[in-house]
């Protein structure tokens, strides 16, 4: 009721958004997609005009166009209601999860926090041998040569790979651009900023990534006193995943999942 008293100041809020998982454009189980994120993101910064808002983040990655889209989402939502926005990283906030990370103002860790993996990265096998030796025969056709570009069912082609690099190079440089845009000349002239490394806790400050260690609760109270007050975001979790249910037709993409994380050995 005190909101509603005239002349009787309130204490400060903080909106704090949950972003954990791997970021994809679909599927099921803890994914971040640009629109599932964006009802709490609208949410956190026009309900109770917040002091700021708090990005936890855990994430290793994912979809490059998703990790643009939601970035891009939290910047606007921050300039159009002109508030400070913080990010916290978990684990990990590598490669998507730190475009994320790098789409706040300001970004804080923990000590044993990973964050960076500033690269693009594809995989995929190679069946051809293994189809050659039990006499298994490829058959495609297409309109347009490239139409079967590194097909994992054919020997690699060289003008494949280079082509494949050429494109990843495209993504890689609007990861670059981002991230100086946003860090500025925090960043350092670190050799390995851009090669895909990593950095555990405060050596992310030390090349310029983070700002340095710390977590959102007690960071928010320095910076809005004792009183703050927090109003938590996250995803709603359906019946199934309440009980612990999974379906098996999801067990593939959880597998790539898994994969993502593993790199980072969690």
């Amino acid at each position: 009721m005190r909101r509603f008293i005239p002349f009787l100041k309130s204490e400060p809020s903080v909106a704090v958004v949950r972003l954990s998982g791997v970021i994809a454009a679909g599927g099921r189980g803890q994914v971040l997609n640009d629109a599932g994120v964006a009802p709490l993101l609208e949410k956190a910064f026009r309900k109770g005009k917040p002091k700021a808002v708090a990005l936890v983040i855990n994430s290793p990655g994912g979809s490059p166009v998703q990790s643009s889209l939601i970035g891009a989402r939290i910047q606007r939502l921050a300039a159009e209601h002109e508030v400070k926005t913080y990010a916290f990283v978990e684990d990990v906030a590598a490669s998507g999860g730190y475009w994320l990370a790098a789409s706040a103002d300001e970004i804080w860790v923990d000590e044993s926090s990973i964050t960076g993996s500033i690269g693009v990265i594809s995989a995929s096998f190679g069946f051809s041998e293994l189809m050659a030796r039990y006499g298994v025969e490829r058959r495609v056709y297409t309109a347009g040569k490239d139409k079967s570009m590194l097909d994992p069912f054919r020997p690699e082609k060289a003008e494949d790979v280079d082509r494949l690099k050429a494109l990843q190079q495209q993504i890689h440089d609007n990861f670059i651009t981002h991230v100086k845009t946003r860090r500025g000349d925090r960043l350092s002239d670190d050799k390995d900023l851009f090669t895909g490394e990593i950095w555990v806790g405060d050596k992310a400050r030390e090349v310029g990534l983070v700002d340095g260690v710390g977590h959102v609760v007690p960071k928010m109270k320095e910076l809005f006193g004792d009183k703050v007050k927090f109003q938590v975001y996250g995803p709603k979790r359906g019946l199934l995943a309440r009980f612990g249910a999974q379906i098996m037709a999801d067990a593939a993409g959880h597998m790539d999942d898994r994969a993502l994380w593993a790199r980072f050995g969690l």
